[in-house]
Protein backbone atom coordinates (compact mmCIF):
# COMPACT_ATOMS: atom_id res chain seq x y z
CA UNK A 1 0.00 0.00 0.00
CA UNK A 2 1.61 3.25 -1.07
CA UNK A 3 0.29 6.00 1.03
CA UNK A 4 -0.76 9.39 -0.49
CA UNK A 5 2.70 12.03 -0.26
CA UNK A 6 2.14 14.56 2.06
CA UNK A 7 4.44 17.95 2.49
CA UNK A 8 4.15 20.88 5.39
CA UNK A 9 5.50 24.00 5.74
CA UNK A 10 8.62 23.61 8.24
CA UNK A 11 8.40 25.70 11.42
CA UNK A 12 10.78 26.09 14.12
CA UNK A 13 8.69 26.08 17.27
CA UNK A 14 11.99 25.99 19.58
CA UNK A 15 13.57 29.43 18.47
CA UNK A 16 13.01 30.57 21.68
CA UNK A 17 14.62 27.50 23.65
CA UNK A 18 17.59 27.23 25.55
CA UNK A 19 19.17 24.95 22.77
CA UNK A 20 20.79 26.95 21.07
CA UNK A 21 21.19 24.67 18.22
CA UNK A 22 17.55 26.62 17.10
CA UNK A 23 19.38 29.98 17.11
CA UNK A 24 19.82 30.83 13.59
CA UNK A 25 23.27 32.94 14.56
CA UNK A 26 24.20 29.94 17.06
CA UNK A 27 23.23 26.98 14.36
CA UNK A 28 25.49 28.77 11.69
CA UNK A 29 29.01 28.46 14.19
CA UNK A 30 28.07 24.54 13.86
CA UNK A 31 28.00 25.07 9.78
CA UNK A 32 24.19 25.23 9.56
CA UNK A 33 22.68 26.93 7.60
CA UNK A 34 20.33 27.89 10.64
CA UNK A 35 18.42 27.24 13.56
CA UNK A 36 17.22 23.29 13.04
CA UNK A 37 13.77 22.55 13.18
CA UNK A 38 14.01 20.35 16.50
CA UNK A 39 13.81 16.50 15.80
CA UNK A 40 11.03 16.27 18.12
CA UNK A 41 8.80 18.28 15.20
CA UNK A 42 10.60 16.19 12.42
CA UNK A 43 9.23 12.77 13.90
CA UNK A 44 5.70 14.85 14.45
CA UNK A 45 5.84 15.47 10.55
CA UNK A 46 6.78 11.55 9.66
CA UNK A 47 4.09 10.20 12.19
CA UNK A 48 1.17 11.27 10.29
CA UNK A 49 1.97 8.24 7.81
CA UNK A 50 0.90 4.91 10.49
CA UNK A 51 -1.86 6.98 11.63
CA UNK A 52 -3.20 7.60 8.02
CA UNK A 53 -2.26 4.00 7.62
CA UNK A 54 -3.46 2.30 10.60
CA UNK A 55 -5.83 5.25 11.71
CA UNK A 56 -6.09 5.14 16.05
CA UNK A 57 -4.68 1.97 16.87
CA UNK A 58 -1.62 3.48 16.11
CA UNK A 59 -2.01 5.85 18.83
CA UNK A 60 -3.27 3.42 21.00
CA UNK A 61 -0.23 0.73 20.30
CA UNK A 62 2.13 1.52 17.39
CA UNK A 63 5.57 1.74 17.54
CA UNK A 64 7.83 3.78 15.35
CA UNK A 65 11.55 4.38 15.34
CA UNK A 66 12.65 8.29 13.68
CA UNK A 67 16.23 8.88 12.40
CA UNK A 68 17.39 12.66 11.64
CA UNK A 69 19.81 12.77 8.79
CA UNK A 70 19.74 16.34 7.59
CA UNK A 71 18.36 19.22 9.13
CA UNK A 72 15.39 20.94 8.16
CA UNK A 73 14.88 24.60 8.49
CA UNK A 74 12.03 27.06 9.01
CA UNK A 75 9.37 27.85 6.46
CA UNK A 76 11.09 25.18 4.02
CA UNK A 77 8.74 22.47 2.91
CA UNK A 78 9.18 19.14 4.13
CA UNK A 79 7.43 16.57 1.81
CA UNK A 80 7.18 12.92 3.37
CA UNK A 81 6.77 9.96 1.33
CA UNK A 82 5.48 6.66 2.57
CA UNK A 83 3.90 3.21 1.90
CA UNK A 84 3.18 -0.13 4.05
CA UNK A 85 4.52 -3.42 3.39
CA UNK A 86 4.48 -7.02 5.67
CA UNK A 87 3.28 -5.16 8.46
CA UNK A 88 5.53 -2.04 8.10
CA UNK A 89 5.06 1.23 7.72
CA UNK A 90 8.46 3.04 5.99
CA UNK A 91 8.51 6.49 5.45
CA UNK A 92 11.10 9.19 4.31
CA UNK A 93 11.08 13.28 5.00
CA UNK A 94 12.93 15.44 2.24
CA UNK A 95 13.90 18.97 2.43
CA UNK A 96 15.61 21.18 -0.32
CA UNK A 97 16.55 17.80 -2.22
CA UNK A 98 17.79 16.13 0.40
CA UNK A 99 16.99 12.86 2.03
CA UNK A 100 16.52 14.44 5.79
CA UNK A 101 14.76 11.57 8.28
CA UNK A 102 13.62 7.99 7.69
CA UNK A 103 10.98 5.98 10.08
CA UNK A 104 9.68 2.68 10.51
CA UNK A 105 6.25 2.28 12.00
CA UNK A 106 5.15 -1.47 13.13
CA UNK A 107 1.64 -2.17 15.02
CA UNK A 108 1.86 -4.72 17.78
CA UNK A 109 -1.39 -6.67 18.35
CA UNK A 110 -1.26 -5.58 21.85
CA UNK A 111 0.88 -2.57 23.24
CA UNK A 112 4.15 -4.22 24.99
CA UNK A 113 3.88 -5.52 29.10
CA UNK A 114 5.99 -2.55 30.94
CA UNK A 115 6.01 -2.35 35.03
CA UNK A 116 6.09 0.90 36.48
CA UNK A 117 8.04 -0.02 38.99
CA UNK A 118 10.57 -1.02 37.16
CA UNK A 119 11.33 2.72 36.19
CA UNK A 120 12.62 5.11 39.34
CA UNK A 121 11.06 8.21 39.80
CA UNK A 122 13.33 10.90 40.32
CA UNK A 123 13.33 14.61 41.08
CA UNK A 124 15.90 16.86 38.47
CA UNK A 125 17.07 20.04 40.44
CA UNK A 126 16.05 23.51 39.91
CA UNK A 127 17.14 25.11 37.22
CA UNK A 128 19.46 27.59 38.76
CA UNK A 129 21.08 24.32 40.35
CA UNK A 130 21.88 21.89 37.02
CA UNK A 131 25.18 21.29 37.02
CA UNK A 132 27.40 22.11 34.09
CA UNK A 133 27.88 19.91 31.06
CA UNK A 134 30.91 18.15 31.67
CA UNK A 135 32.69 14.80 32.18
CA UNK A 136 30.17 13.28 34.50
CA UNK A 137 27.03 14.15 32.87
CA UNK A 138 25.12 11.54 31.82
CA UNK A 139 26.38 8.73 34.07
CA UNK A 140 25.21 4.82 32.57
CA UNK A 141 22.41 3.71 35.07
CA UNK A 142 21.34 7.33 36.30
CA UNK A 143 17.94 7.61 36.97
CA UNK A 144 16.46 11.19 35.63
CA UNK A 145 13.13 12.42 35.83
CA UNK A 146 11.53 15.85 34.68
CA UNK A 147 9.16 18.53 36.29
CA UNK A 148 5.46 17.39 36.42
CA UNK A 149 3.97 19.02 32.73
CA UNK A 150 0.27 19.62 32.36
CA UNK A 151 -1.20 19.60 28.82
CA UNK A 152 -3.79 22.10 28.58
CA UNK A 153 -5.61 22.92 25.65
CA UNK A 154 -3.86 25.97 24.86
CA UNK A 155 -0.41 24.47 24.94
CA UNK A 156 -2.07 21.31 23.26
CA UNK A 157 -3.85 23.34 20.57
CA UNK A 158 -0.43 25.32 19.65
CA UNK A 159 1.76 22.38 19.29
CA UNK A 160 -0.83 20.97 16.70
CA UNK A 161 -0.71 24.27 14.50
CA UNK A 162 3.12 24.07 14.74
CA UNK A 163 3.70 20.76 13.45
CA UNK A 164 0.09 21.05 11.06
CA UNK A 165 -1.94 18.79 13.06
CA UNK A 166 -5.04 20.69 13.18
CA UNK A 167 -8.44 19.02 12.18
CA UNK A 168 -6.66 15.40 12.93
CA UNK A 169 -7.79 13.07 15.62
CA UNK A 170 -5.38 14.71 18.33
CA UNK A 171 -7.45 17.75 18.00
CA UNK A 172 -11.00 16.05 17.73
CA UNK A 173 -10.35 13.72 20.88
CA UNK A 174 -7.88 15.74 22.91
CA UNK A 175 -5.36 13.62 22.14
CA UNK A 176 -1.30 14.58 22.94
CA UNK A 177 0.56 13.91 20.00
CA UNK A 178 3.65 11.85 19.72
CA UNK A 179 5.95 14.57 19.04
CA UNK A 180 5.00 16.28 22.48
CA UNK A 181 5.63 12.80 23.81
CA UNK A 182 9.41 12.78 22.64
CA UNK A 183 9.84 16.39 23.79
CA UNK A 184 9.05 14.52 27.58
CA UNK A 185 12.42 12.99 26.66
CA UNK A 186 14.18 15.99 25.17
CA UNK A 187 12.90 18.00 28.83
CA UNK A 188 14.84 14.84 30.69
CA UNK A 189 18.27 15.98 29.10
CA UNK A 190 17.86 19.89 29.51
CA UNK A 191 16.54 19.83 32.70
CA UNK A 192 19.18 17.82 34.74
CA UNK A 193 22.12 19.38 33.10
CA UNK A 194 23.13 23.05 32.33
CA UNK A 195 23.66 22.31 28.24
CA UNK A 196 25.25 23.84 25.84
CA UNK A 197 23.83 23.52 21.62
CA UNK A 198 22.85 19.66 21.44
CA UNK A 199 21.29 17.61 19.11
CA UNK A 200 18.24 15.03 18.91
CA UNK A 201 19.69 12.60 16.18
CA UNK A 202 16.89 9.69 17.00
CA UNK A 203 13.97 8.19 18.97
CA UNK A 204 11.98 5.02 18.93
CA UNK A 205 8.74 5.59 20.64
CA UNK A 206 6.41 2.87 21.73
CA UNK A 207 2.80 4.09 22.29
CA UNK A 208 1.08 2.13 25.20
CA UNK A 209 -2.17 4.60 25.48
CA UNK A 210 -3.17 7.50 24.32
CA UNK A 211 -2.21 10.59 26.33
CA UNK A 212 -5.20 13.23 27.27
CA UNK A 213 -5.42 16.59 27.09
CA UNK A 214 -5.37 17.90 31.08
CA UNK A 215 -3.34 14.46 32.17
CA UNK A 216 0.18 16.34 34.15
CA UNK A 217 2.79 14.35 32.54
CA UNK A 218 6.17 12.78 34.18
CA UNK A 219 9.19 10.53 33.19
CA UNK A 220 10.88 8.12 34.68
CA UNK A 221 13.92 7.48 32.77
CA UNK A 222 17.88 5.51 32.73
CA UNK A 223 20.90 6.45 30.85
CA UNK A 224 21.99 3.78 28.80
CA UNK A 225 24.71 4.64 27.09
CA UNK A 226 27.16 7.63 27.16
CA UNK A 227 29.64 7.46 24.33
CA UNK A 228 31.76 9.67 22.17
CA UNK A 229 32.14 9.03 18.69
CA UNK A 230 34.64 11.27 16.39
CA UNK A 231 34.58 14.03 19.39
CA UNK A 232 30.88 14.53 19.64
CA UNK A 233 29.24 13.33 23.09
CA UNK A 234 26.18 10.90 22.40
CA UNK A 235 23.98 10.15 25.70
CA UNK A 236 21.12 7.26 24.65
CA UNK A 237 18.01 7.18 27.53
CA UNK A 238 15.45 4.41 27.77
CA UNK A 239 12.49 6.77 29.01
CA UNK A 240 9.06 6.21 30.45
CA UNK A 241 6.09 8.62 30.07
CA UNK A 242 3.97 8.53 32.65
CA UNK A 243 0.84 10.81 33.05
CA UNK A 244 -0.85 11.54 36.48
CA UNK A 245 1.85 9.52 38.45
CA UNK A 246 0.28 6.18 37.07
CA UNK A 247 -1.03 5.34 33.80
CA UNK A 248 1.91 4.81 31.45
CA UNK A 249 1.34 6.38 28.17
CA UNK A 250 4.82 6.16 26.35
CA UNK A 251 8.39 4.17 26.21
CA UNK A 252 10.94 6.18 24.44
CA UNK A 253 14.52 4.99 23.59
CA UNK A 254 15.58 8.60 22.87
CA UNK A 255 19.96 9.74 21.40
CA UNK A 256 21.12 12.90 21.37
CA UNK A 257 23.93 14.31 20.69
CA UNK A 258 24.75 16.68 24.07
CA UNK A 259 28.17 17.92 23.49
CA UNK A 260 28.92 18.38 19.84
CA UNK A 261 32.48 18.75 18.47
CA UNK A 262 34.00 21.62 18.53
CA UNK A 263 33.39 23.46 15.24
CA UNK A 264 37.36 24.25 13.28
CA UNK A 265 38.44 27.81 13.63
Amino acid sequence: MVIAPYSVVAFNASRHSENKMHDDTVARQFGFAGGLVAGAEVFAYMSRAPLIAWGRAFIERGCMEGRFLKPIYDGETAAVTASEADGAVEAQIESRGFLCGTARATLPPTPPAIALADYREATPPAAEARPPIGPDSYPVGAWLGIHPNTVTEAIHAQYLQDVSETGSVYEREGIIHPGMLLRCANWVLMQNVRLGPWIHVGSTLQNLRPGRVGETLTVRARVTGNTDRKGHKFVDIDALVVADGAHLIARILHTAIYAPRPVAA
